[in-house]
């Protein structure tokens, strides 16, 4: 067990339930801007690593397949998009607790989030929310007009994913739609249009997160039962296992397609290297399930953390591809 797996009661502080104990907004960040970074979850980066990943798949499997290689712009990408990541999370975050703050002051884990908690009130989260944005939008600015574009275009279901659980059980897939946005702009970003690999790449992404926030979501069960709030843990109940493997195999398939599409005219390692990109991010997926009790909060938490060395492993061995 690591120290993320450690979750601190609130204290006086203003720290969050589910904050890792060694955060840096909690030791080291200027007490006046700590209520706005817990909002932003910089206190638990999970997410941000979440959001991110599918951008490091997009651009690595684009200069894999480009004949000509990656350049230095792509580096810029690769930044630009985590700079971007931690953003977007945040304002996501943001606008995520402004919405639903009469839920979250009613359910154990949430409730010492800022909002309910009184750190910071519903104007000043807005102002932050849009501080947050226009920054967001200055480094998307500086990607093509089809990038730029598509970066608009991701507000819509970020935008519509607080409200999901609220009118269907399956608020994961909006959540998807918006986390995994990432791996179309940043193909977009070094190639400037779409194709195949990146949509089967984002669909992928979709049933990893599928797979991910459901496990995330059973920590939540009892008391999302008792304020009506819906979700695939709820749903799917004792089931979860069976389909956790139907999200893992097509999370697997998609990318190996995707891979295949993108590298199949390239060299063989290349392509060899997209298709274990693929089975490796598979075989964490397994080794999570292997470990998965539904009914074991604390364990939930730590499965649903080491997504990010899931989606990492697949990252690198797509940046091998790209560099040979």
């Amino acid at each position: 067990m690591n120290q993320d797996d450690h979750m601190p009661e609130p204290n006086q502080d203003g720290r969050v339930a589910d904050a890792t104990t060694l955060n840096w907004v909690d030791r080291f960040a200027p007490r006046w801007s700590r209520p706005y970074l817990r909002l932003s979850r910089a206190d638990r980066p999970a997410g941000t690593w979440l959001l991110l990943i599918p951008c490091w798949w997009g651009l690595g499997l684009a200069v894999a397949a480009d004949p000509a290689g990656g350049n230095l712009g792509d580096i810029w990408i690769a930044i630009g998009c985590a700079i971007g990541a931690f953003l977007m999370r945040g304002a996501g975050c943001t606008w995520n607790d402004i919405s639903d703050r009469e839920f979250d002051a009613q359910v154990a884990r949430t409730k010492s989030r800022p909002l309910p908690s009184g750190q910071v009130t519903v104007k000043q989260a807005a102002v932050w929310l849009a501080l947050q944005m226009l920054i967001a939008f200055a480094v998307l600015l500086t990607f093509n007009p089809f990038t730029i574009a598509l970066g608009i275009a991701a507000l819509i279901p970020v935008a519509v994913y607080p409200f999901a659980k609220r009118f269907t059980w399956w608020p994961q897939v909006f959540l998807g739609i918006a986390f995994n946005w990432g791996a179309l702009l940043a193909w977009a970003a070094h190639e400037g249009a779409l194709g195949w690999p990146p949509v089967l790449l984002y669909l992928s992404g979709i049933a990893w997160t599928l797979f991910y926030d459901t496990i995330y979501a059973h920590q939540d069960k009892d008391d999302d039962a008792l304020i009506g709030v819906k979700s695939t843990a709820r749903l799917f109940a004792e089931k979860t296992p069976r389909y956790l493997l139907v999200f893992m195999i097509l999370a697997v398939v998609l990318m190996m397609m995707a891979a295949i599409s993108a590298l199949a005219s390239g060299t063989p390692v290349t392509l060899l290297l997209g298709i274990m990109a693929a089975w490796a991010f598979g075989l964490h997926m397994f080794w999570q399930m292997r470990h998965l009790d539904i009914d074991d909060a604390e364990k939930c938490l730590h499965l649903f953390r080491s997504n990010r060395d899931a989606g990492l492993i697949a990252a690198a061995i797509l940046a091998i591809g790209a560099l040979l």
